[in-house]
């Protein structure tokens, strides 16, 4: 059997991707939009769906986020802002019970809290894998849309865990959206690689657990690749005003 170390490096090859550098000081209108950085699957032992062990892809993810946000709050841009959350009544099939309601898993990491009491970010908790779907109130209104209505945004900049489901599921959505004009002024969806990250099951737990294997490294990469192929930029070097952020292959 060969290594994961060495399917993931043949994966890159085979698949490749052409990472882009986002200069964020032009005049294009800029929404940052982070999804599910919540402790249920960030925090070590929150929870059933939280790393059993520190994961630095997701803690990296967790340093990447915070320096963006902060720079989009101090430049006055928007942020919207995805929590998980569940009513412990209604299950989502085929993932066991997380971010219940009044446990704390559904509430940002402690690195990211300050966004609640931000001025510049909506909070929006979702009880679905999309996002988008998420996003929809109970009079048909969707917060997304009328968040980039209201903003005037052009471009959405996405970073969140996992890349492979939730990031992947939102972007593939939101791209679809633009496309049958729903989403104007929207024109581009940029998704940070650095500010996303999955979770791992390697196989041998997954074989004692009756799990699938879920090797993060591997399936982070095509997460990535695939919201590229939809038409998503997947950059991993931000600029804002000459400030470089990010940088990792």
């Amino acid at each position: 059997m060969v290594p994961f170390s060495d399917f993931a490096a043949q994966l890159r090859s085979e698949l490749p991707l052409n990472y882009a550098s986002l200069d964020l000081s032009s005049s294009q209108r800029v929404g940052l939009v982070i999804i599910d950085e919540v402790n249920g699957f960030c925090t070590v032992g929150a929870g059933n769906l939280a790393p059993r062990v520190p994961s630095k892809s997701i803690s990296d993810m967790v340093v990447e986020t915070n320096i963006i946000a902060k720079k989009f709050s101090e430049r006055g841009w928007p942020i919207l802002a995805f929590l998980d959350t569940h009513e412990p009544d209604k299950p989502e099939v085929p993932y066991p019970p997380h971010c219940i309601v009044g446990t704390g898993e559904e509430n940002l990491v402690s690195d990211l809290a300050w966004l609640e009491q931000d001025e510049h970010t909506l909070v929006k908790r979702k009880d679905c894998i999309d996002a988008f779907i998420g996003a929809f109130e109970k009079d048909g209104t969707n917060v997304v849309v009328e968040w980039i209505k209201k903003h005037q945004i052009e471009m959405i900049l996405v970073v969140g865990i996992c890349t492979d489901i939730c990031v992947m599921d939102f972007v593939k959505t939101v791209l679809s959206a633009r496309n049958h004009d729903m989403l104007n002024p929207l024109k581009h969806v940029a998704v940070y690689s650095e500010g996303c990250a999955t979770y791992d099951l390697p196989v041998q737990v997954a074989r004692d657990t009756g799990g699938i294997a879920h090797p993060q490294e591997i399936f982070h990469h095509l997460g990535l690749y695939l919201v590229a192929a939809r038409g998503a930029i997947v950059v991993n070097t931000l600029h804002f005003m000459d400030e470089p952020v990010g940088g990792g292959v």
